[in-house]
């Protein structure tokens, strides 16, 4: 069976030139590897650091990674976007042009009879309730029509500001925000029965085996700190590997 293939938190558009070079090398390698070998790709959130569409036009910057994403595509590769807090509204540019499917929140699905729960893991758990807030109202269709109503640029800028804003406003101590996700992760492993819950977010790349011994957590990393890391489910188990 084709492998399955999870990526999250790359931050295309964070970074110097030579940092987002590099990460869309890797990118094109990873994809050299799931054409071969995979049959589907998710993207769990913050493969963007920030996204602003409009009906006529979208951001430049992305140009490369577009036709890496359509030459995907095109080799018959399912992929999927789930958004995260960064690219936190992707529109319709990605379905509608590129094929790919863009998902929001959490969501199940089965593979090789293994069940999985996907995620970005952005407000999910037990407090942070200032960036809950905060989610609700700059995703409100109203609120996205207001900005869209902006002068491109203006707009443009504005969600890049409001992508700065998120980064800041993310826990200082990493520890707290870790055991967020692992604790939502505990706590519904023992509401209803799954193989993996997937998600990125924290940053802190891993796999930890859940008090209920039979389900894992799975946290894919970032790529913004020189490193590649993804994760691929073949032959019945999930491993975290890097380029």
């Amino acid at each position: 069976m084709p492998g399955t293939y999870f990526i999250s938190d790359i931050h295309l558009g964070l970074q110097d030139k030579q940092c987002e070079r590099q990460k869309l090398d890797n990118l094109e390698r990873l994809f050299d590897i799931i054409k071969a070998e995979g049959s589907s790709l998710y993207m769990l959130g913050d493969i963007l650091d920030y996204w602003m569409e409009f009906r006529h036009l979208i951001p430049k910057g992305f140009t490369r990674f577009f036709c890496l994403l359509s030459d995907l595509v095109r080799h018959n590769i399912e992929v999927s976007y789930v958004a995260g807090n960064h690219d936190f509204s992707l529109g319709r540019y990605f379905d509608d042009e590129l094929g790919i499917k863009t998902l929001y929140g959490m969501h199940e699905f089965s593979l090789d009879g293994r069940k999985f729960i996907i995620a970005h893991g952005d407000g999910l758990g037990s407090g942070d309730l200032g960036y809950k807030i905060f989610s609700r109202v700059i995703r409100h269709s109203f609120n996205l029509s207001l900005l869209k109503g902006f002068q491109p640029d203006l707009a443009i800028g504005l969600m890049k500001g409001l992508s700065q804003l998120s980064r800041t406003h993310k826990p200082v101590n990493i520890a707290v925000e870790t055991n967020r996700l692992l604790n939502f992760a505990e706590s519904l492993a023992a509401k209803k029965d799954f193989d993996y819950f997937v998600c990125g977010h924290n940053h802190v790349k891993g796999i930890e085996q859940l008090p209920d011994g039979s389900s894992k957590y799975v946290n894919l990393g970032t790529w913004i700190d020189g490193s590649s890391p993804y994760g691929v489910f073949h032959n019945g188990i999930v491993q975290l590997k890097e380029l």
